[in-house]
C-alpha cells in the first residue's frame, strides 16, 4: 500500500515562510540597490548628466519606494525570525562562549563555519538596516553622528557583504531549502477507498 504524501510540520512550514519573507525583501532590496548603484543620482536637465531622462522599467521614485519597502520587509521578517529562533540563538551563543573559555566540547568544523557565516550576516545586516533607516529620515533631520556620504559607504558595502554572506548561508542550507520547498508545494495524493478500508476487518 502506497503511503499518502504528507506536508512538513507546522514548525517547518513557519520556518519556510519566514525565510521566504526574508528572501523576498532581500531580492527587492538587492535588485533596486543595483539600480541605484548604476544611477546613483537623479536626473536633471542641463550640464553634463548622462543619466538624465533614463528610465528603466519604472520612474526613479518607484525604485526608491521598492527599495524602502523591500528593506522594511526584510527587517521585520528578520526580527520575527530571530525572535522565533531565540532559544537556538541563545543556546549557540552560550555554547560558543563555553568553547572559547575551554569549558565545553569542541564544535565541529561545519558548526564553526555556520556560526561564522551567521555572525557576518548579523553584523552586515545590522549596519545595512541602521544606515537604511538613517536615509529614511535623513532628509528631515540632516546628518547624524557622521556625514551622509559616510552613511552611504557603510550602507553600500555592508549590503554587498550581506549578499555574499547570504549566498554562503543559502549554499550551506541548500539541501534543506530544496527538500522543504518540494514538500511545501507537492500536491497531496487523495487516499483511495481501498486505502481507507481497515485491512483487518476488510
Amino acid at each position: 500500500m502506497e503511503k499518502a504524501q504528507s506536508r512538513p510540520s507546522l514548525t517547518t512550514q513557519l520556518n519556510w515562510w519566514l525565510d521566504a519573507a526574508v528572501a523576498l525583501g532581500a531580492a527587492l532590496s538587492i535588485l533596486t540597490g543595483i539600480y541605484f548603484l548604476y544611477l546613483p543620482i537623479g536626473g536633471y536637465q542641463g550640464g553634463r548628466n548622462p543619466t538624465y531622462g533614463i528610465r528603466i522599467l519604472f520612474e526613479r521614485h518607484t525604485w526608491d519606494d521598492l527599495h524602502m519597502w523591500g528593506g522594511l520587509l526584510m527587517i521585520v521578517a528578520v526580527i520575527v525570525h530571530l525572535w522565533y529562533h531565540r532559544s537556538w540563538v541563545g543556546m549557540m551563543t552560550r555554547k560558543m562562549a563555553a568553547t572559547l573559555r575551554g569549558e565545553g566540547g569542541r564544535l565541529s568544523r561545519g558548526a564553526k563555519v555556520n556560526i561564522l557565516v551567521d555572525s557576518i550576516i548579523a553584523i552586515s545586516f545590522l549596519l545595512t538596516a541602521v544606515s537604511g533607516i538613517y536615509f529614511l529620515f535623513e532628509p528631515a533631520r540632516g546628518a547624524f553622528l557622521i556625514t551622509s556620504a559616510t552613511w552611504d559607504v557603510i550602507h553600500t558595502w555592508a549590503a554587498v557583504t550581506l549578499v555574499l554572506a547570504a549566498i554562503a548561508h543559502l549554499y550551506i542550507h541548500w539541501l534543506w531549502v530544496t527538500k522543504v520547498t518540494a514538500k511545501m508545494f507537492r500536491p497531496r495524493r487523495p487516499i483511495s477507498n481501498r486505502q481507507k478500508i481497515d485491512p483487518v476487518s476488510g
